[in-house]
């Protein structure tokens, strides 16, 4: 590895980052992480802090993992990559399959393709539900529904059904043919509906319109995230996910339950799906399924699903995949990361200390009246959103934000920025310590704005 002042000196210089203006890197240079342990990061020039956005929604398991990473190495020796193209396997994606599908068990998934992460997974959705449709005889089934603030991931497919425009107008024209309905988010939507039931309904009501104006017999799927995660730790009334169920299922429409986010343990439950007591039809995940140790992702599907796939003639055949998907050593990181997971029982703490985030997060609305929303309570996953005014909820200005972001990493804890929300969603392994460090540095995040 080269020295600390060659890093500096190169830093964003050749490298474009994802989700940013290059020029903006250029002008002012990324944080350079260079090593973690347990939940906490260092930057390359020493200061360590709680990351308290587990590195992207990502590291469950915190960073020091030594059965995951030996698991890796140890895979690394034996069989670095082989295709999983038709015609061959390897041991390590047969075992990850089975232990994929086994955790999945009771959200009723049955099959697993595995990608290279969650835009993959969210783009091998979307064409198996076409496809799917298709062979039924249902060709016309071709359009998808989705939840504006919703984010699935930034291949075209994923871009198209994303609820959100910073990752969508300066790529359109998207895929045709999606449509979104309102988010149940209860502190700014379009019927200034504060009680989370009756959006619940409002919105239910709106996807029976939607699809009435489209026709039944031309939508494939709805996409949804069980909590919507980038756009700002959105949590639906318990109703919500049921009655999407119960929509889908009068339209013979599949329902995708997109869980690279909300999966393995994040809600305090194994799935966001089943956290609200809904079996989709088909999964998507990444993330959490490696511990972000290695790029892997999946989309699951159900026995129905399956079955049509399984028993058709030659039009039944997939061609779609990825050059690393089923890789060896992503399998093998697979494997240990749910055993690591379950051992651990992460979703039980990540229960408990997300309670303890979010009621330190409503203390700090107390406290500071910048503070216009705190979302969260149902694993750690936790939004608070930021207004210059309460009264009018102007969303706090950029520079502000920033201000807060580099105060807080400054007292002991990196958060997650998005737009005016700062979200975080830090190690299911987190301690109640660590959680009450990052309180306080958010505290002191928060007094310097």
């Amino acid at each position: 590895m080269k020295d600390d002042n060659f890093l500096k000196e190169n830093n964003a210089r050749h490298l474009w980052h994802p989700m940013g203006h290059p020029g903006d890197a250029q002008e002012t240079p990324p944080r350079v992480i260079s090593s973690a342990s347990g939940v906490s990061i260092t930057d390359i020039d020493g200061q360590t802090a709680i990351d308290a956005v587990g590195g992207l929604w990502c590291v469950n398991l915190g960073y020091s993992n030594e059965v995951v990473k030996q698991a890796i190495s140890d895979q690394l020796q034996q069989l670095p990559y082989y295709s999983a193209f038709t015609g061959t396997s390897n041991p390590a994606a047969i075992e990850a399959s089975h232990a994929v599908r086994e955790f999945f068990a009771e959200d009723a998934m049955e099959r697993v393709f595995f990608t290279s992460g969650g835009s993959d997974s969210v783009d091998v959705a979307l064409r198996l539900a076409r496809q799917y449709h298709r062979l039924r005889g249902e060709p016309t089934r071709t359009k998808f529904l989705s939840l504006k603030k919703g984010y699935h991931g930034t291949h075209f497919g994923g871009a198209s059904v994303n609820g959100n425009p910073r990752f969508r107008h300066a790529y359109e024209p998207l895929l045709p043919g999606c449509f979104h309905l309102p988010a149940p988010y209860t502190y700014r939507n379009p019927f200034n509906e504060t009680d989370p039931a009756t959006l619940a309904d409002r919105i239910a009501a709106m996807a029976e319109d939607e699809i009435a104006f489209q026709g039944a017999d031309t939508i494939a799927a709805l996409i949804v995230e069980p909590i919507q995660g980038a756009g700002g730790v959105i949590v639906p009334d318990a109703s919500f996910m049921p009655k999407m169920r119960e929509v889908c299922d009068r339209h013979g429409i599949l329902l995708i339950s997109d869980e690279v986010i909300t999966g393995f343990g994040r809600t305090g439950d194994w799935s966001g799906a089943r956290h609200w007591g809904v079996q989709p039809d088909m999964m998507t995940c990444a993330k959490g399924i490696t511990s972000g140790y290695f790029p892997v992702g999946a989309t699951l599907v159900n026995g129905k699903v399956a079955e049509v796939f399984e028993t058709a003639d030659a039009d039944g055949a997939i061609y779609s995949g990825y050059t690393y998907s089923a890789h060896p050593v992503g399998a093998a990181a697979v494997v240990a990361t749910l055993a690591e997971t379950t051992r651990l029982d992460l979703a039980a703490n990540a229960a408990a200390r997300g309670t303890q985030l979010h009621e330190g997060c409503l203390r700090l609305k107390d406290k500071h009246d910048i503070v216009g929303d705190v979302r969260g309570g149902h694993g750690l996953m936790t939004g608070v959103e930021l207004v210059s005014d309460r009264g009018t909820k102007a969303p706090m200005d950029g520079a502000t934000m920033k201000r807060i972001h580099q105060a807080t990493w400054d007292a002991g804890a990196m958060v997650r920025l998005g737009m005016h929300n700062i979200l975080m969603s830090p190690p299911l392994t987190i301690t109640e310590a660590e959680v009450d460090a990052i309180l306080t540095a958010l505290d002191v995040g928060l007094s310097a704005a």
